[in-house]
């Protein structure tokens, strides 16, 4: 199939180029499907970190006496700073897909900042009187094990790939 010339122009040259590439998937260099599944998971870890910037942790009774109050990852300079940096960590682990060992460190950088952070939810839960843990406060757990997703299929690439320059 030849792409238009002549008369089309520039443009309609484009938009078959574009339509050609985006339709044809068995070519090698069409780039434009996810076909590592630990970027799925750091997707996924990263929307539930900006989610729980809005979502309460605990919901309970200040000792001030103000019934019904959550925490969430807003309510404190340190939990913001460090759910923003969790959720901005996550994204960009996603874009280095080529540098698979710097991924990973970025990878291990959010589990322990999550860690740092669950550390800071539980202090500042217990300074309520009385209350529970909300069922959003899963989405915290959910991070660290989506984290932990992405590491597992980064070591598993890296296993890949080392058994294929062993096989050359």
């Amino acid at each position: 199939m030849r792409a238009p010339s002549g008369k089309c122009g520039k443009m309609s040259k484009r938009l078959w180029l574009s339509f050609h590439y985006t339709q044809n998937w068995d070519n090698p260099k069409n780039n434009c499907m996810i076909q590592r599944i630990q970027t799925i998971w750091m997707l996924l870890a990263s929307v539930c970190a900006f989610l729980s910037i809005k979502l309460p942790f605990f919901v309970g009774t200040k000792p001030s006496g103000e019934s019904s109050y959550q925490l969430n990852g807003s309510e404190n300079f340190a939990l913001l700073a460090l759910t923003i940096a969790i959720g901005i960590v996550s994204l960009v682990a996603i874009f280095l897909y080529r540098d698979r060992k710097t991924q990973m460190r970025l990878c291990v950088a959010g589990i322990m900042l999550e860690v740092i952070l669950l550390f800071l939810y539980y202090q500042k839960s217990s300074s309520y009187t009385a209350g529970t843990y909300a069922l959003t406060a899963l989405l915290q757990a959910l991070i660290l094990f989506l984290l932990f997703l992405a590491i597992r299929g980064i070591r598993n690439d890296n296993r890949i790939i080392r058994e294929s320059d062993r096989l050359r």
